[in-house]
């Protein structure tokens, strides 16, 4: 069975670890990550995700000019990328992901059915897991 293929560029190398573990849990998703903003287009070239999930904030490079990077590459301008945010929290979002402004944001600390109800959102033409929208494993 074909998985979706998500990337995760974020600094904290617990958040990438945690949402990894509990998107592979599901056995829909392969999860790539990197936690160096200045090696994420390379890592994306390399790991050819149908979805990324980029942190806003950095050290190194916000996650916009990350974006804007990744989106002007012919190699991964298809592919569609969700921000991950602590500006927002759930209480904010309604424990769902919110799209302003032509863009996709998830809330800190990432709520797994929201975000899962994301991607597949996100990710429409991308067959992986069943006809079915994967179920979180608790």
């Amino acid at each position: 069975m074909a998985r979706k293929r998500i990337l995760i560029i974020d600094d904290e190398p617990s958040i990438t670890r945690t949402t990894k573990v509990n998107l592979e849990r599901t056995g829909a998703y392969t999860v790539g990550t990197e936690n160096h903003a200045f090696r994420a287009l390379a890592a994306a070239r390399a790991f050819q995700p149908d979805l990324i999930l980029l942190d806003v904030m950095m050290p190194e490079i916000d996650g916009a000019e990350l974006a804007t990077e990744i989106q002007s590459d012919p190699a991964l301008q298809h592919v569609p990328i969700v921000f991950l945010t602590a500006i927002l929290s759930g209480k904010d979002t309604g424990g769902q992901y919110l799209e302003r402004g032509g863009q996709t944001f998830v809330a800190k600390p990432v709520n797994l059915d929201a975000l899962i109800q994301c991607i597949e959102d996100n990710t429409p033409g991308v067959t992986a897991g069943g006809p079915d929208r994967p179920t979180p494993i608790r």
